[in-house]
């Protein structure tokens, strides 16, 4: 049950993270942890998976297979160039009119999740993500490329700005972010 734990975590977040990070949010020791992640590296490292587990300086992540990584590149570039879907057309939105916002902040707003939309308006360089010490966990904003792609001078230029970016109705529905018990 552990390993199916930690391949849909590793799944889910899709960025490195720290085995210590996963054994005290587990609450499981580091050895069956790392038990754990070497018995999920024996299962996908292997040439014929499309999956693998890298790890390095204690982090550990999924990634593809580096034998096609050119084909997931050419994919990944196709992708990245084609119109926006209406899901990241109003994740994008809720960035530029409630940024910097975290995920579950949009995903209150939106009503469902987002990771893949985030990773996705990430690659495409219209959002960017840093760390946010006083929320404890990272926030999107958009990037210098979208406001280039727009055509504006600066967020205020987006139509009704104030009147989203300031709203209570808004403000009230993400203070229950903070309500929710963690998982």
């Amino acid at each position: 049950m552990l390993i199916t734990k930690l391949e849909a975590i590793l799944f889910a977040i899709a960025k490195p993270i720290a085995i210590s990070q996963l054994s005290k949010q587990l609450n499981i020791s580091l050895e069956v942890v790392r038990e754990a992640v070497d018995s999920i590296k024996e299962n996908f490292n292997k040439t014929e998976s499309g999956i693998h587990l890298i790890e390095l300086d204690g982090k550990i992540q999924f990634v593809s297979n580096p034998d096609v990584g050119e084909d997931v590149s050419a994919f990944l570039k196709k992708e990245a160039s084609g119109p926006l879907t209406r899901p990241s057309l109003e994740t994008l939105a809720v960035v530029a009119y409630r940024g910097p916002v975290t995920k579950p902040e949009i995903e209150q707003i939106r009503g469902v999740n987002c990771a893949i939309i985030l990773r996705n308006l990430l690659i495409r360089g219209l959002i960017e993500e840093r760390e946010d010490v006083t929320r404890l966990q990272n926030v999107y904003t958009v990037s210098v490329d979208f406001l280039r792609e727009l055509g504006l001078h600066g967020l205020d230029e987006l139509p009704k700005y104030p009147d989203f970016h300031e709203n209570e109705k808004i403000q009230q529905l993400l203070s229950e972010v903070g309500n929710e018990p963690q998982v």
